[in-house]
């Protein structure tokens, strides 16, 4: 099967004047619809850029609402009436809501307290119900989780943090409070131009009231992890859970910052916005990789046998990582467009691998030289080679490239030393293989294959 993609069209002013149903789906529950401003922010801010810099890009795209998280891949396309979408990728997971009282009826919970606080989380009013505990003292300007000794949830999530990044409703968060234990609710607040203010809410006196036990010496250990070994596969998705959400919020509002979209700043802030966002996103991707670790190395661990075309996933890797060769002046001699390499493998196992690939050629690649992509064929196998004019990798090196934590010799903050390890699994995962071919002094083609699919 073709891999789908969803289209849209956004004119001169920043209207959404055509929208495949997904995309006008997304936008009516964003609360606009067809010529009217794209009510998503992560998407118009891509947008904008893109128009800003008068050349296509590719980004993933990250969206939520109260029915779904949505997960993609999207390319825009300027041009002079506005510019063109092209969402690939599309993956949906449903978002539960469990019913509970409404936030502001505070009346109908009489041991609870009325909290609101700032857009960083910082206390600014709290009010007690009638048959509620008494409020600490010196409560004015702490912050939520001074407050509030926040627990994770029984899959080591924090709710409060989860809607912080999302800037939306939570419920659930379970906390300690002056030696009781509560649970909070909130909603996400917003100023008249839409811009998110912080949160208000109820903290309800849990029904089963225990005082909170102090740790014992021997198990002084983040609550978010438990007392799990890092051999137990729940340690991977508690990781992910507790600091995804507040990781790409950093990295999305370093990146606002950075990129200046609301307005102008001092050079140097705008550096310094930029060099967070580049650690946020360096963390992140070690997140990625510890949960990816735990995934392939399950047992039974298996691959989705999608109809793929290499020569397009090549493309698109290229679309995404384009401005990051730009940067060092690589320029990236990618397939044709008409060079179609049919395949079988899980669509976007391949384009994380082939990610890994291009952004390690990047890396380690000097300024100003060439990066090229092939696709061709050998007998049952269809391959894809990233090659690039680095210093090389030595028979030794070569030897260990594909084991865990290793780096290629480099000490630098590049990579965690897992990418090349999970790729040659995810390759091995789908039937295929992942090879090297390298001297000192001659560059590096890493090798792709898979089975080949007739057409």
């Amino acid at each position: 099967m073709s891999e789908r993609i969803i289209r849209g069209r956004i004119d001169r002013s920043g209207a959404l004047v055509s929208a495949d149903a997904p995309l006008l789906r997304l936008q009516q529950r964003a609360g606009a619809g067809l010529d009217k401003p794209l009510a998503l922010p992560h998407l118009a801010r891509l947008v904008t850029l893109a128009q800003r810099l008068n050349r296509d890009i590719s980004r993933p795209l990250h969206a939520a609402d109260d029915h779904s998280d949505i997960h993609a891949l999207v390319r825009i396309i300027p041009d002079a009436e506005g510019a063109s979408l092209e969402i690939s990728d599309w993956r949906t997971r449903p978002v539960t809501q469990p019913q509970v009282p409404a936030i502001a009826d505070s009346t109908a919970v009489p041991q609870s307290w009325t909290w609101e606080c700032d857009q960083h989380l910082r206390i600014v009013a709290l009010r007690a119900a009638a048959e509620a505990p008494p409020i600490p003292e010196s409560w004015e300007a702490r912050s939520l989780s001074e407050l509030f000794e926040l627990q994770p949830d029984e899959d080591g999530r924090f709710p409060v943090l989860r809607a912080l990044a999302r800037q939306s409703r939570f419920d659930g968060q379970r906390v300690q409070a002056g030696g009781r234990a509560m649970t909070l609710s909130g909603e996400a607040l917003f100023d008249a131009t839409g811009r998110f203010t912080g949160f208000r809410g109820l903290a309800v006196v849990a029904e089963a009231e225990s005082p909170a036990e102090p740790p014992s010496s021997a198990t002084l250990i983040d609550p978010a992890f438990g007392s799990l070994p890092l051999s137990d596969p729940q340690f991977g998705r508690r990781i992910d859970g507790a600091l995804r959400g507040p990781l790409s919020r950093i990295i999305a509002t370093a990146e606002t910052i950075s990129g200046q979209f609301d307005g102008p700043i001092r050079a140097d802030y705008a550096r310094y916005a930029g060099d967070i966002a580049h650690a946020g996103r360096h963390l992140l991707g070690l997140v990625d990789d510890l949960a990816d670790l735990q995934n392939i190395e399950r047992p039974g661990f298996k691959a989705a046998q999608d109809e793929i075309d290499l020569g397009d996933l090549a493309r698109r890797a290229v679309g995404l990582l384009g401005m990051k060769a730009e940067e060092k002046g690589i320029r990236i001699d990618a397939p044709r467009t008409d060079d179609q390499m049919p395949a079988t493998g899980e669509f976007r196992r391949v384009l994380q691998v082939l990610l890994n690939l291009l952004g390690n050629a990047i890396r380690y690649s000097p300024e100003n030289s060439l990066i090229w992509i092939r696709v061709n064929r050998e007998g049952d196998r269809a391959m894809v080679t990233v090659a690039d004019q680095g210093q090389g990798i030595d028979a030794e090196q070569q030897a260990v490239v594909f084991e865990k934590f290793e780096r290629l010799g480099r000490t630098d903050s590049g990579g965690s030393g897992l990418g090349l390890y999970i790729a040659r699994r995810l390759a091995r995962a789908m039937d295929g293989e992942l090879t090297v071919d390298s001297a000192p002094g001659q560059g590096a083609r890493f090798t792709l294959s898979l089975p080949a699919r007739e057409v």
